[in-house]
């Protein structure tokens, strides 16, 4: 039918920082890796659960092991888990994902959250883990004191991240992978996702910019 998939989304909802559930955790990560290269993408969507920023914290080695078993069994396969940004700054999980010698474990950045969770400029993310991107999320976010987690996702060109430098600065680095709309809340999400669909093609075409 001409369809085809940008990525699985392969999280168990625990994370990998837990040595006693990891062992069952990479078995069935390895396993929807598999059914990602049947599906002809090659690319899971993760999260390994919040990386330290300091790499003596006990649970930074504990992810770093598993993530190096899931990146050389990526890498057999010439496929990518991709840890979807937020949780932690850009800078943070650039030198965990340095420390895996491998892209075998990649990056979905997803800019909102580095706005909403991270506090992070997205703009400078792109640049930073530019060595490791391998899909992208389309999402828009704010910071505010009137929700319980202190952010806000909005729909796509209203919220803070600097559309313009942000699809700039993947083209700098030679991004030419997936823009995919992620559209989690609102009372109409369709009419985001349309809304969101007209805003990228008016963006691209105004700086010139061709994915794919």
């Amino acid at each position: 039918n001409g369809l085809v998939f940008s990525a699985l989304c392969g999280d168990l909802g625990h994370g990998f920082g837990n040595a006693e559930l990891n062992p069952g955790l990479i078995e069935k990560s390895k396993r929807i890796l598999d059914l990602s290269l049947t599906l002809e993408t090659g690319i899971v969507t993760t999260h390994i659960g919040v990386v330290p920023s300091d790499p003596t914290h006990p649970r930074y080695g504990v992810m770093q092991e598993a993530c190096a078993k899931l990146a050389e069994y990526a890498d057999k396969n010439n496929a990518h888990f991709a840890v979807e940004t937020g949780p932690e700054t850009a800078a943070t999980l650039k030198g965990f994902l340095d420390s895996l010698g491998s892209t075998g474990v990649a990056v979905n950045l997803d800019p909102a959250n580095l706005v909403m969770v991270a506090k992070d400029d997205p703009v400078q993310a792109v640049y930073t883990l530019k060595d490791y991107i391998v899909h992208t999320h389309a999402k828009d976010g704010i910071v505010t004191d009137k929700t319980e987690y202190g952010w806000l996702e909005v729909p796509l060109g209203t919220g803070g991240v600097d559309w313009d430098n942000y699809l700039k600065a993947l083209n700098d680095i030679g991004y030419r992978g997936y823009l995919t709309i992620e559209r989690e809340v609102g009372e109409n999400p369709g009419a985001d996702i349309a809304m969101a669909v007209d805003f990228l093609k008016g963006k691209l075409s105004s700086l010139d910019i061709k994915l794919g």
